[in-house]
């Protein structure tokens, strides 16, 4: 299945399938592939994702800038911009395949109602001139999903999950701290009661103390309603408070899956290694190394393994792109793991 630039999804009619809660995973995401057109040629922002997402799990999304995570996460919940050349794909939520729903369902049934965000920058996306209840209970008032009444005593109900007393609702954006402007977004992604949470930089532009508080929460929010979070971050020690499952993603590929446990103790893939081995520890010293060279430009991808160049374990079959191997409990796309 394939949709080009300015055209849309078939429609499917209301109660052909549901989105109702089965025994296979959460979210499944079948080779996903995002391009952008851009002016020097088209951009493999995602290219060839796949991966599984189980019931009552949260997923930590790693890598460099411009690796393609948050592009994932648009593919996910269908927030593409003008410029979109190609987006094909299968994705699964609950066993129904969300891809075929028209954009008024997926908006209506999928967006915000199964599957919320916080995006990047978070803090600047609320209107300075709006109180907070009015934009925090907006989910609920559209398409008359409940009355007003309704909608702000749901909006004090997360408000109070997320740390922050009822009285800020009556505020404005621009009286509330950093923090509280970031705990108030999250509120607004909880207040429909979705399933899944992608949090994209929920942390980024805030002070240490105020990253800590906010994870606090978050891990408080997953225990108390049993959420599925999946955690779009470089930061790899924000990523080790929330995650059970890791993907490192590295230009536009995913390149290693693995549980959250391996992963932070025994990463596999050689850039998840040196990505590992660049976080300073506190209670061993070691120094920090870094990964020479530069990422490859997603506009003309390198031929092969994409992290061959900056890669010491390189080796001539590396000329040939390698597929996922299943190595223990981990997938990993590097041809050092062809044989398990």
């Amino acid at each position: 299945m394939m949709k080009k630039l300015n055209q849309k999804p078939k429609p499917v009619a209301d109660g052909a399938v549901g989105l109702e809660k089965g025994k296979g995973p959460l979210l499944k995401v079948e080779d996903v592939f995002l391009y952008f057109s851009a002016t020097d040629g088209v951009v493999r922002a995602v290219d060839g994702v796949s991966f599984e997402l189980a019931h009552g799990q949260s997923l930590a999304v790693v890598g460099e800038s411009g690796c393609g995570k948050t592009s994932l996460a648009r593919a996910i919940l269908r927030l593409l911009p003008r410029n979109v050349a190609t987006y094909e794909g299968r994705i699964f939520l609950n066993g129904t395949d969300i891809m075929k729903f028209s954009e008024e369902r997926f908006r209506r049934d999928v967006r915000w109602v199964q599957i919320s965000m916080v995006s990047q920058a978070a803090m600047n996306s609320l209107n300075p001139v709006i109180k907070l209840r009015d934009q925090v209970a907006e989910p609920l008032l559209l398409d008359n999903r409940t009355d007003k009444r309704e909608a702000f005593e749901r909006a004090r109900q997360v408000f109070r999950i997320v740390g922050i007393p009822s009285a800020f609702l009556d505020r404005y954006a621009f009286e509330l701290s950093g923090g509280m402007r970031q705990r108030a977004i999250i509120a607004m992604a909880l207040i429909a009661n979705p399933i899944l949470v992608i949090l994209d930089e929920p942390t980024s532009a805030l002070d240490v103390l105020t990253q800590a508080n906010i994870m606090n929460a978050l891990k408080k929010i997953k225990q108390e309603l049993s959420l599925n979070f999946i955690l779009i971050t470089h930061d790899i020690a924000t990523s080790s408070e929330l995650a059970d499952e890791v993907i490192c993603m590295y230009a536009g590929q995913l390149v290693e899956h693995s549980t959250a446990e391996r992963f932070y103790r025994e990463p596999l893939h050689p850039y998840a290694q040196k990505l590992m081995a660049s976080v300073p520890t506190l209670h061993v010293y070691k120094k920090p190394e870094f990964i020479t060279g530069q990422p490859p430009s997603l506009l003309n991808p390198p031929e092969g393994c994409r992290f061959a160049a900056r890669c010491t374990r390189r080796f001539e079959r590396c000329q040939e792109e390698p597929p996922l191997f299943v190595y223990g409990d981990a997938r990993v796309k590097c041809w050092l793991y062809e044989r398990g």
